[in-house]
């Protein structure tokens, strides 16, 4: 393949448009012997006649004829290569893998792809689901360029491995039985509920936000069942089991259920922070970039009024 020389065939081509040596060496700012040089380095390397006299000019031989037509399929190529690597520096195309715990892809990383595959169609984001500190190993491997987490396993600001963003501040709110006798209580704080059996995991990032709200409200809570899937959790709830903390952005698909109440506590504002992190220095990547972008719209779209106000529009 070192045969087919990019420069000597654009120079052949060339001739082929001008027509004449002094007419293609004008046309590619070159001197005719050099032209002449190329074309014969060209022929050689080929192992073909190239070119023929014509009285005082010259004309392609059908051996030319044939290499230009493959040498038009090359030009082609390398002018999608040429228009892809610039879309791909400026943010429009190329692929970015992000890897995100299970709530946040419905709720940040679907809306944000499908933002991008309207605006950027050539930007393809490939999501790989896992948990928090299995997110943040696979950013330090290489094996996403993106990881969403919570802030209990985020990596720390000082960390100088990471590049980390707040997304959103996901209001938690609390879901009780629909027949409990607070269920309808006016201005519910989370340490009237601090003698009810709680339901959340037995380990993990859920019970260390759980048992932190509830210990900042001033009491510890009973553990009566441990679950980690929402819809577990849900279902216990709405049994009468007990009572659970449950995350906004999680239950948005679960608000209709019935036998739940769900009440937010104005009082205490318990907070989950959703952390965005890349390893420091590939931010500025554009592709990575436009999908922080995406990611932060969909976090304003999910509550406006608990994102970072430096990721807010007009």
């Amino acid at each position: 393949m070192d045969r087919w020389d990019v420069k000597k065939l654009r120079i052949l081509r060339t001739l082929q448009e001008r027509g004449t040596v002094t007419a293609t060496a004008e046309a590619l700012h070159m001197t005719p012997s050099a032209v002449s040089q190329q074309l014969t380095g060209l022929a050689k390397s080929l192992g073909v006649t190239l070119l023929e006299a014509h009285g005082r000019r010259v004309r392609l031989t059908g051996a030319a004829e044939l290499v230009l037509r493959h040498a038009e399929e090359v030009f082609a190529q390398l002018e999608r290569a040429d228009a892809e690597l610039l879309g791909y520096l400026q943010g429009e195309a190329g692929q970015v893998q992000v890897g995100a715990f299970a709530t946040a892809i419905p709720a940040l990383v679907v809306p944000a792809v499908q933002e991008l595959r309207r605006t950027h169609p050539g930007l393809t984001v490939t999501v790989r689901e896992a948990e928090a500190e299995a997110a943040y190993e696979l950013l330090a491997e290489g094996s996403v360029d993106l990881a969403l987490s919570l802030a209990a396993h985020a990596p720390t600001p000082r960390d100088p491995k990471f590049s980390r963003v707040v997304l959103l501040a996901d209001p938690m709110d609390v879901a009780l039985p629909a027949g409990h006798p607070l269920a309808a209580e006016p201005e519910l704080r989370l340490d009237d509920l601090a003698n009810e059996p709680w339901i959340f995991g037995s380990s993990g990032p859920w019970a260390q936000i759980t048992t932190a709200a509830c210990e900042d409200a001033g009491f510890v809570p009973e553990r009566a069942h441990a679950a980690a899937d929402w819809s577990a959790i849900w279902a216990m709830v709405a049994a009468g089991m007990g009572v659970a903390l449950v995350p906004r952005m999680a239950m948005r698909g679960a608000r209709s259920g019935s036998g739940v109440a769900l009440r937010v506590l104005s009082g205490d504002r318990p907070r989950r922070h959703v952390i965005a992190a890349a390893r420091r220095g590939s931010e500025g990547a554009p592709g990575l970039a436009r999908v922080l972008e995406a990611l932060c719209q969909a976090a304003v779209a999910q509550n406006p009024d608990d994102v970072p106000l430096h990721f807010r529009r007009p």
